[in-house]
């Protein structure tokens, strides 16, 4: 039978698909839940990738609010996607592209389109088969060469935005042989005030998944500790599975140790011997382990960054969390993050910046917190303070320094300040030229070229580095030579755009206008946030041994 060119059914491929729901709420984990599924694959010797469904009417998430979804991820394609699709990326070490996160907003605009086309030749256009055809064939496409897909459909069951989508896997397990696909289902298992696991909401849950024709093969309880015995039991006969099938994940200290106690409960066992892989897998022996060396390293030494933002919830920065923590396993050190309001710091974070180690300021849009996160800067700079600056921090890097160091006053970013006198960030020429503001964003993975002997050079290793972008203004060039002066230099650049800049005045001062921290994974911790981290360390040790010049002021003497 040839593929299908609606649905891109092809049963010559032999793939096998993982589709996870959740049930009872949201933000139970169902991401974390499948990336750890992928990666005792991955460790089997499996080719894994995934797919993350969103049944919101954006086409995807990049004009959202972090308040709405959390942090906008950014693929080396450019695409802005769910977070869900950076926890793939570090848990199963691939890099994913735009087509790998499908998107109700994304469906129906191209079906829509198709239609304007004439593309179905006079047929009334419905979501069955239209629609669902088209979240069938996507599924399919970014499964092409790997062994495994695992599937996440976001939101809820009972959701009526996500009917469309589970109705697509109903006919896909239909289409697919037996053996081909498999469903897991996690809800939630919360204690009654006795401190009895309570059942009854996963019964609920998967009545609802199986009253629109999908039945579970495995069921995955969250709750604060291991389902007891009887609990499994008791889930398995309400809800028509095996009591081998019902598998618990508790809260841990650390998301990448879930892999670990998923695999101790046996839940990479029954699902390859569901999808019939269990003889092409790995023995036990023989499979990998570096995840589990990575994520149980002992941390000698303990530090406390403060993360300078605007928006109090961690996953709106939840790469750079990741990506800190990652830097962490790297240098064997515990890295604590500080949280420090960028727009309420004088009156309430002042303190918490003061006691840091290091400062990180993150990247984001619109103007408020933008003083705040410049005096940070401005802190870092004046009492020698290790700095990384990303995207919108190294922007207000050079900002602080137009202003406070050369005498700028009221220099800004254009973007922020329309009647800045000193538009030392600004739109390019060529940037003018465009009418789509869209068309102005720089997104995805671009080529920086390094300056020999300079701190990126030493901090990259070479003498370019690729890392992923997210923005649309730069350094204005009109500004360029006067700006590199008192200490400031860009050592980093892509034609006429300033990647990164540096200080020749300081211990450790680093800004990059990429986000290194989308690229950082476990095993590969981003160059800039490992030679952060080493730059405390090595300050701190500095200290420890008496040889510290000190700040240039007490900071209680400091105005922030």
């Amino acid at each position: 039978m040839p593929t299908d060119p609606d649905t891109g059914y092809d049963p010559s491929l032999g793939r096998k698909f993982v589709f996870v729901t959740g049930g009872v709420m949201s933000g139970l984990g169902k991401g974390i839940t499948a990336a750890s599924t992928g990666r005792l694959l991955e460790n089997a010797g499996f080719d894994v990738t995934a797919v993350k469904i969103d049944p919101y009417l954006n086409v995807d998430a990049g004009t959202m609010n972090p308040y709405e979804h959390g942090e906008v991820y950014v693929l080396k394609d450019g695409g802005e996607v769910d977070l869900d699709l950076g926890n793939y990326e570090r848990f199963l070490g691939v890099d994913m592209t735009s087509d790998h996160n499908v998107t109700t907003g994304k469906t129906y605009q191209h079906v829509i389109e198709r239609e304007r086309a004439g593309d179905y030749l006079g047929k009334t256009v419905q979501i069955i088969p239209h629609v669902t055809d088209d979240i069938k064939r996507r599924i399919r496409e970014a499964a092409e060469g790997s062994d495994v897909c695992i599937v996440e459909i976001g939101g809820t069951v009972g959701d009526i935005e996500s009917m469309p989508f589970l109705e697509s896997l109903r006919q896909f397990s239909h289409e697919e042989d037996e053996g081909d696909v498999l469903f897991t289902h996690v809800t939630l298992v919360p204690y009654s005030q006795n401190g009895e696991q309570k059942t009854k909401p996963t019964q609920h849950s998967v009545k609802e998944l199986r009253s629109i024709g999908l039945q579970p093969d495995i069921l995955v309880g969250r709750a604060d500790d291991e389902l007891d015995p009887d609990v499994k039991e008791k889930i398995a006969l309400f809800c028509d599975v095996p009591t081998e099938a019902v598998f618990s994940n508790p809260d841990v200290e650390d998301v990448y140790h879930v892999p670990l106690v998923v695999e101790d409960e046996g839940l990479d066992e029954y699902v390859m011997e569901r999808l019939n892989l269990a003889d092409e897998a790995l023995p036990k022996a023989e499979r990998s382990t570096r995840w589990r060396e990575l994520v149980t390293r002992d941390r000698e030494t303990e530090i406390d960054v403060a993360l300078v933002g605007k928006y109090g919830l961690e996953d709106a920065y939840m790469s750079i969390h990741e990506a800190l923590k990652h830097a962490g396993i790297h240098t064997e050190t515990e890295v604590n993050v500080l949280w420090v309001d960028a727009d309420e710091m004088a009156e309430k974070h002042t303190e918490r910046l003061q006691q840091a180690d290091g400062i990180v300021v993150p990247g984001g849009f619109g103007s408020r917190g933008t003083e705040g996160k410049i005096e940070a800067i401005r802190y870092a700079r004046e009492h020698d303070v290790p700095l990384l600056g990303l995207c919108l921090g190294f922007q207000l890097s050079v900002v602080e320094h137009a202003r406070n160091v050369l005498g700028m006053e009221g220099a800004h970013s254009a973007e922020l300040d329309e009647e800045t006198p000193y538009p030392v960030i600004d739109l390019l020429p060529e940037q003018y030229e465009t009418e789509d503001m869209g068309g102005t964003m720089r997104l995805g993975a671009h080529v920086t070229d390094i300056d020999e002997g300079t701190l990126a050079h030493e901090v990259y290793g070479a003498d370019s580095c690729t890392e992923r972008h997210r923005h649309r203004y730069e350094v204005n060039p009109e500004y360029i030579d006067q700006l590199e002066t008192e200490g400031l230099v860009f050592s980093g650049r892509a034609d006429n755009r300033m990647e990164i800049l540096e200080r020749e005045d300081h211990p450790f001062f680093f800004g990059t206008q990429a986000h290194p921290e989308f690229r950082s994974r476990p095993d590969r911790a981003s160059p800039p946030f490992v030679a952060f981290v080493e730059a405390v360390l090595d300050m701190a040790e500095t200290k420890q041994n008496g040889n510290a010049s000190g700040p240039v002021d007490e900071p209680n003497e400091v105005s922030l």
